[in-house]
């Protein structure tokens, strides 16, 4: 059967539906939970010089954390990847395109000083114009989603064994062009293409882990402790400094950490709970979080830094990590229903196809 095919029967409707679809926002929450962790608390062991408790669970979740993120992006994709390219557009680059480009300018009249550095409104110009060819900051990751669907809907026809071959391949040779594009493509691709690909599969998976919840505990403390071996044991080899750089078992690391995500994200949204609603909540919104950390981040460290209320730096790094989870949350909830709504809501006046036309679909949606 066509991944296409496979992917098109997930649908949305019935109670027994949302229920199978929880457990992805409740993963897309602690995706995002650790995407923003991992900017806070480096960004806050540089300015504090030195690191902390959170450091070590940034390491943990290095070899997985953003390629369960494309995995979860790309789930969705066979809803639409057959459609027109109008309809497909809309939905799968215009959504992103918008939000990036939107973001990229706020971003960057932010550190409108840092970027200009006293050579005038022309070097924004050019600052602009780069970030249309190369990803800026850490909106690449919305960047490259448009790219990846475009690419995936274009190769469609090519047999999924040798589609998913190629980027294997890409992931696992040492691609370093210098272009953030080009190596994060080659790098993150087959995650998004897995999801595409597998979603029917990934989605059974989930039930079955649902089902036998014990085993599948058991399961994930043997991942965690193969996981933190290879993260933490020094080869002491400079150009592989842990088993988790050497190219093929990184790729099979990163395949087993996001299926164990799936995992915990399965059993989370079974056992129910405050922390589950709060994790769904977060994924549900991750557009927002992921869009608006960068300021509340900055600014609680830059507070925390010079301050010096607070010294130790995995404490540091927790209370910037929640902040910049918290505030975007908070702020996209006053705005909501306000002229700002367009800040994390695609406005009617950008979309090429009407909202109530086109299917629900992707992970970055506005709410």
């Amino acid at each position: 059967m066509a991944a296409g095919a496979q992917t098109a029967k997930i649908a949305v409707g019935s109670p027994e539906d949302a229920v199978r679809l929880a457990w992805v926002d409740v993963a897309k929450g602690l995706c995002i939970i650790l995407v923003v962790m991992m900017h806070s608390t480096l960004g806050t062991g540089i300015a504090m010089e030195g690191e902390g408790f959170l450091h070590t669970v940034v390491t943990f979740a290095r070899p997985f954390r953003i390629p369960d993120f494309f995995l979860l992006s790309g789930l969705f994709l066979g809803r639409v990847i057959d459609r027109d390219w109008r309809l497909f557009a809309d939905r799968r680059v215009v959504h992103f395109v918008y939000f990036y480009v939107l973001w990229v300018l706020i971003q960057s009249a932010s550190k409108y000083g840092q970027i200009v550095d006293g050579a005038g409104p022309g070097a924004f110009v050019a600052h602009l114009a780069e970030a249309v060819i190369e990803p800026y900051s850490t909106l690449w990751f919305i960047y490259l989603l448009a790219v990846f669907s475009v690419t995936t809907k274009l190769l469609r026809r090519v047999p999924a064994f040798w589609l998913l071959a190629g980027a294997a391949v890409l992931q696992i040779l040492p691609i370093h062009t210098g272009a953030e594009l080009v190596d994060e493509f080659c790098d993150r691709y087959v995650w998004f293409l897995v999801g595409y690909l597998f979603a029917e599969r990934i989605f059974g998976f989930a039930g079955l882990v649902q089902r036998h919840a014990r085993t599948a505990l058991i399961g994930l403390a043997l991942w965690a402790v193969i996981e933190a071996v290879m993260v933490f044991t020094p080869t002491g080899i400079a150009a592989i400094p842990t088993p988790s750089h050497i190219p093929v078992l990184s790729l099979i690391l990163s395949g087993a950490g996001a299926l164990a995500i799936v995992a915990i994200g399965a059993l989370l949204s079974r056992a129910g709970g405050p922390v589950t609603a709060a994790l769904r909540a977060c994924g549900q919104r991750s557009i927002v979080i992921y869009l608006g950390f960068f300021l509340p981040m900055a600014l609680t460290r830059t507070l925390i830094v010079k301050s010096g209320a607070i010294t130790d730096i995995g404490v540091a790094s927790l209370i910037v990590t929640i902040v910049a989870i918290l505030v975007p949350l908070a702020f996209e909830r006053m705005i909501r229903h306000t002229p700002l709504a367009f800040l994390f809501k695609r406005p009617k006046a950008f979309h090429i196809v009407p909202e109530r036309t086109a299917p629900a679909g992707g992970t970055f949606k506005a709410a």
